[in-house]
Protein backbone atom coordinates (compact mmCIF):
# COMPACT_ATOMS: atom_id res chain seq x y z
CA UNK A 1 0.00 0.00 0.00
CA UNK A 2 1.09 3.53 -0.76
CA UNK A 3 1.18 6.28 2.00
CA UNK A 4 -1.87 8.08 0.41
CA UNK A 5 -3.90 4.55 0.28
CA UNK A 6 -3.27 4.60 3.80
CA UNK A 7 -3.69 8.35 4.27
CA UNK A 8 -7.14 7.25 2.87
CA UNK A 9 -7.93 4.18 5.08
CA UNK A 10 -7.16 6.13 8.08
CA UNK A 11 -9.32 9.04 6.97
CA UNK A 12 -12.38 6.93 6.87
CA UNK A 13 -11.59 4.87 9.71
CA UNK A 14 -11.31 7.62 11.91
CA UNK A 15 -14.62 9.26 10.21
CA UNK A 16 -16.57 5.82 11.97
CA UNK A 17 -14.84 6.18 15.31
CA UNK A 18 -15.07 10.38 15.62
CA UNK A 19 -16.31 10.17 19.30
CA UNK A 20 -12.97 8.98 20.15
CA UNK A 21 -10.89 11.90 18.60
CA UNK A 22 -10.53 14.99 20.43
CA UNK A 23 -10.41 18.23 18.27
CA UNK A 24 -7.03 18.92 17.88
CA UNK A 25 -6.94 15.45 15.92
CA UNK A 26 -9.71 16.28 13.95
CA UNK A 27 -7.97 19.38 12.82
CA UNK A 28 -5.07 17.79 12.32
CA UNK A 29 -6.72 15.15 9.76
CA UNK A 30 -8.13 17.48 7.88
CA UNK A 31 -5.29 19.81 7.37
CA UNK A 32 -2.98 16.92 5.84
CA UNK A 33 -6.02 15.92 4.05
CA UNK A 34 -6.26 19.75 2.76
CA UNK A 35 -2.33 19.77 1.71
CA UNK A 36 -2.56 16.29 0.48
CA UNK A 37 -5.46 16.86 -2.14
CA UNK A 38 -3.17 20.40 -3.21
CA UNK A 39 -0.36 18.19 -4.21
CA UNK A 40 -2.64 15.26 -5.87
CA UNK A 41 -3.82 18.54 -7.74
CA UNK A 42 -0.51 19.79 -8.77
CA UNK A 43 0.66 16.37 -9.95
CA UNK A 44 -2.07 16.05 -12.08
CA UNK A 45 -2.03 18.92 -12.93
CA UNK A 46 -4.62 20.79 -12.18
CA UNK A 47 -4.25 24.38 -12.00
CA UNK A 48 -5.38 26.63 -8.78
CA UNK A 49 -7.05 29.76 -9.25
CA UNK A 50 -9.97 31.98 -8.17
CA UNK A 51 -13.61 31.00 -7.90
CA UNK A 52 -15.29 28.51 -5.44
CA UNK A 53 -13.48 25.20 -4.26
CA UNK A 54 -14.77 22.54 -1.95
CA UNK A 55 -10.96 22.56 -0.50
CA UNK A 56 -11.86 25.34 0.92
CA UNK A 57 -14.74 23.95 2.73
CA UNK A 58 -12.43 21.28 4.32
CA UNK A 59 -10.33 23.86 5.60
CA UNK A 60 -13.33 26.36 7.30
CA UNK A 61 -14.27 22.88 8.63
CA UNK A 62 -10.66 22.12 9.92
CA UNK A 63 -10.66 25.30 11.80
CA UNK A 64 -13.43 25.01 13.30
CA UNK A 65 -13.67 22.14 14.72
CA UNK A 66 -11.46 23.27 17.90
CA UNK A 67 -14.45 26.31 18.54
CA UNK A 68 -16.88 23.57 18.76
CA UNK A 69 -18.40 25.30 15.54
CA UNK A 70 -18.94 21.73 13.81
CA UNK A 71 -20.37 19.04 15.15
CA UNK A 72 -19.25 15.31 15.02
CA UNK A 73 -21.60 14.46 12.41
CA UNK A 74 -20.26 17.12 9.88
CA UNK A 75 -16.38 16.31 10.37
CA UNK A 76 -16.99 12.91 9.59
CA UNK A 77 -19.08 13.49 6.30
CA UNK A 78 -16.00 15.99 5.81
CA UNK A 79 -13.66 13.83 6.29
CA UNK A 80 -15.38 10.99 3.91
CA UNK A 81 -15.23 14.12 1.81
CA UNK A 82 -11.86 14.54 1.37
CA UNK A 83 -10.80 10.65 1.55
CA UNK A 84 -13.11 10.32 -1.52
CA UNK A 85 -11.46 13.17 -3.44
CA UNK A 86 -7.73 12.33 -2.43
CA UNK A 87 -9.03 8.57 -3.84
CA UNK A 88 -10.21 9.90 -6.86
CA UNK A 89 -7.02 12.49 -7.55
CA UNK A 90 -4.64 8.97 -6.65
CA UNK A 91 -6.76 6.94 -9.08
CA UNK A 92 -6.15 9.76 -11.80
CA UNK A 93 -2.64 10.09 -10.70
CA UNK A 94 -1.56 6.02 -11.12
CA UNK A 95 -3.64 6.36 -14.34
CA UNK A 96 -0.71 8.18 -15.74
CA UNK A 97 -3.45 10.62 -17.23
CA UNK A 98 -2.35 14.48 -16.94
CA UNK A 99 -5.06 17.26 -16.73
CA UNK A 100 -4.58 20.37 -19.12
CA UNK A 101 -6.88 23.07 -19.41
CA UNK A 102 -7.55 24.90 -22.41
CA UNK A 103 -8.65 28.55 -22.48
CA UNK A 104 -12.18 29.64 -23.44
CA UNK A 105 -12.61 31.04 -26.47
CA UNK A 106 -15.10 33.22 -27.55
CA UNK A 107 -17.14 31.28 -30.07
CA UNK A 108 -19.74 33.25 -32.32
CA UNK A 109 -22.67 31.21 -34.04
Amino acid sequence: MSLTTDFIGKLVRDANRMERLDAFQKRRMLERAVATIADLREAVGLPTGPGRDIVLDIHTTALSVERGWRDDNQVRDTFLLAAGMIRDLHIVLDSGTRVSLVGNRDVSL
